[in-house]
C-alpha cells in the first residue's frame, strides 16, 4: 500500500493546517510536506504559532511539534519565532494558558505570525493549528480565528480511524462556513484500519478540493 501512494504535491504559498482533531498527524503531514518541497527545491518554513505540551530544555521550553517543523524547513528560523506561545501543559491551550497566567489573544497570535512572514519570505510556509478547528484560545475566541484573521487557505489533515468522515465532513463545513478557502485533504493513515479504502473512497467523493493519501 505504501508504495502505491503518489508523490505529495509540491505547495507552493501559505497555507494554514488543521486537523479533524488533535492526535491526527497534523505535524507528520505538515512535515512531508515541507520535505517534499525541499526535495522539489523550494524554499519552506513551518509555524507552530501556539503549542500546548512543552518540555523544559536548556534553551528553554520546547514543543516536539514545533521542533519537527524546524527540522523540515528549509529556512532557519529561531525557535521563538516559530512557536511564540509555548504552553506548558499537554491540554486544551485555553486551560495550559489559564493555569500560567498568560494571555492568548488571536491579535497577538495574529501579530507573530505576520512578523514571521514579514521578515522570511518563502515559496512554502505551513502554519499548523493545535487539536482540531474548534479549539478556544480564551473565552471569547477559537485558534480558527487565526486562519480567518490572515485570510489563509486551509489543508485539513484526517486521521484514517472509525469516525473520520463525520469529524473530517463537519471541520469542512465550519471551515466553508467561516468563509475560508478549503484547500485540500489529506488522509494520514497511520494505523491499521477496517475498509480503509472505503472510507477514503467516502471523503474523495464528499470533501471539495484537492485529495492527497500520506
Amino acid at each position: 500500500m505504501e508504495n502505491q501512494k503518489p508523490p505529495l504535491p509540491a505547495l507552493k504559498g501559505v497555507f494554514f493546517v488543521t486537523g479533524t482533531d488533535t492526535e491526527v498527524g497534523k505535524t507528520w503531514v505538515s512535515c512531508r510536506l515541507l520535505e517534499r518541497a525541499r526535495e522539489a527545491g523550494l524554499s519552506c518554513y513551518g509555524l507552530k504559532p501556539v503549542a500546548a505540551g512543552c518540555e523544559e530544555t536548556a534553551e528553554g521550553w520546547r514543543n516536539d511539534d514545533a521542533l519537527q517543523l524546524m527540522a523540515a524547513s528549509s529556512v532557519t528560523l529561531p525557535y521563538e519565532l516559530v512557536n511564540p506561545v509555548a504552553l506548558k501543559a499537554p491540554v486544551a491551550p485555553h486551560i495550559a494558558a489559564q493555569q500560567e497566567g498568560k494571555a492568548v489573544t488571536l491579535a497577538r497570535l495574529a501579530g507573530y505570525v505576520r512578523g514571521a512572514l514579514n521578515a522570511h519570505k518563502a515559496d512554502l510556509i505551513l502554519i499548523e493549528g493545535a487539536g482540531g478547528w474548534r479549539v478556544p484560545l480564551n473565552d471569547r475566541e477559537m485558534l480558527s480565528g487565526l486562519a480567518a484573521e490572515l485570510e489563509l487557505p486551509v489543508i485539513q489533515v484526517v486521521g484514517m480511524k472509525l469516525g473520520c468522515i463525520n469529524h473530517a465532513l463537519l471541520t469542512a463545513e465550519a471551515i466553508k462556513k467561516d468563509g475560508l478557502r478549503y484547500a485540500g485533504t489529506m488522509a494520514n493513515c497511520f494505523g491499521s484500519m477496517a475498509v480503509q479504502e472505503e472510507n477514503l473512497l467516502t471523503l474523495r467523493q464528499h470533501l471539495p478540493g484537492a485529495f492527497a493519501v500520506v
